[in-house]
């Protein structure tokens, strides 16, 4: 799917607009499709790709946002991004480009587990009472800060000292998972990294799922549909899935009986002066560059050194992306590139605009929040339209 059609007319608000359906790329034969439509729903799921480290599956790549926000839809509290503790970190290609992260559970550390840092040594009880049983927030921060400290790329989780039987009885899968990895984790200490998990903001819907373009609708994660605030609670995410997917299907059911309008002539894709591109490898490079500059400065930990950093070096990929992307014929890895860079965009604006910690948003610059009475989401539009 590349950008949402918006009608253009003259003298209209932005409130005014309307998405009108989608251009949409056909993978089987690599085709830009016109699909007109009344109603329009956004049900893309996360934007995890856009780190170097993600539990997402590798579609996840923040599509519907950055429709959406190209389309000129309001997007709320990009900043707040949950990053699971521990996801099995593999030095030898399974976290490379586009991959996925194998999740550890958190119960593993409420069956006893202890992280320590590479040469051993415990290091929770410096960071919080509750160790590792502390708020996946604050322990994932805990990691965050032994990795940049050390200079090294994961810690260990030690469940060794349990007995082999009851780990297999309690984590039947993460064993096998890590027996085919070469660890056995009876004797071996888990290599584990902080992921990127589930993003809490998004488009911004009302109750029924409307997005602030007529005829836009959104749900699941990439919807900000208020539910989950700076931080979500586990398995809240099905409100998003399926209560507001119920809302949106009931909403454009009343919305279609009463809409007596026509939809206006949308013209077909057109990609004359455009040419296939034997430069892939620039692509593969872009998406490595994108990932490790999210991860290294717009990751669990933020400043404003970081993320003025982290801009800088995104709107260099962007230009680039840009002037590739005018003159290449659509194909799924450059659309996706797009994607995650709009995203990146999105993510790292909106923590520079909270001046505070908050949730899943800290800032060594602010590191206290602000009195509730004085919060406010954090909203943002793409206006250059």
């Amino acid at each position: 799917i590349t950008e949402h059609n918006v009608n253009r007319l003259e003298n209209q608000s932005l409130n005014n607009r309307n998405c009108w359906g989608a251009y949409v790329l056909s993978c089987e034969n690599n085709e830009v499709l016109k699909i007109s439509a009344k109603a329009t729903v956004i049900a893309t799921g996360g934007l995890g790709q856009v780190y170097l480290h993600t539990t997402n599956p590798t579609i996840a790549t923040g599509d519907g946002f950055a429709m959406a926000y190209r389309a000129g839809a309001r997007i709320g509290n990009m900043e707040f991004i949950q990053f699971h503790p521990t996801s099995l970190f593999m030095p030898n290609g399974d976290t490379e480009f586009n991959s996925r992260s194998f999740l550890i559970s958190e119960a593993v550390r409420g069956f006893g587990g202890i992280l320590r840092t590479l040469d051993g040594n415990p290091f929770m009880q410096n960071y919080d009472d509750r160790k590792e049983l502390a708020p996946r927030d604050i322990v994932a921060r805990a990691i965050d800060h032994e990795l940049k400290k050390r200079g090294e790329d994961h810690v260990s989780l030690d469940v060794t000292h349990k007995p082999k039987d009851q780990i297999i009885e309690h984590f039947p899968h993460i064993y096998e998972t890590c027996i085919k990895r070469g660890i056995d984790i009876s004797k071996d200490f888990i290599p584990v990294v902080p992921a990127a998990h589930y993003a809490c903001g998004g488009v911004v819907v009302d109750s029924t799922g409307r997005t602030s373009l007529n005829g836009l609708y959104a749900c699941g994660e990439v919807s900000m549909t208020g539910v989950h605030g700076a931080n979500r609670l586990a398995s809240n995410s099905l409100l998003e899935a399926v209560v507001f997917s119920h809302r949106v299907a009931l909403n454009i059911c009343d919305f279609l009986k009463n809409y007596s309008g026509q939809i206006p002539s949308i013209p077909e894709w057109d990609d004359t002066g455009t040419l296939s591109t034997d430069e892939k490898i620039l692509i593969t490079h872009s998406f490595k560059e994108v990932k490790q500059t999210m991860w290294d400065y717009v990751g669990i930990v933020r400043s404003n050194l970081r993320l003025e950093r982290a801009a800088r070096r995104m709107h260099n990929i962007y230009i680039e992306t840009e002037n590739l992307y005018k003159r290449t014929k659509i194909f799924e890895e450059i659309l996706e590139l797009r994607n995650e860079i709009a995203c990146a965009h999105m993510i790292i604006k909106s923590a520079s605009l909270r001046k505070e910690s908050r949730g899943l948003h800290y800032t060594l610059d602010y590191p206290q929040s602000l009195p509730d009475q004085s919060v406010k989401d954090t909203i943002i539009q793409n206006n250059n339209l």
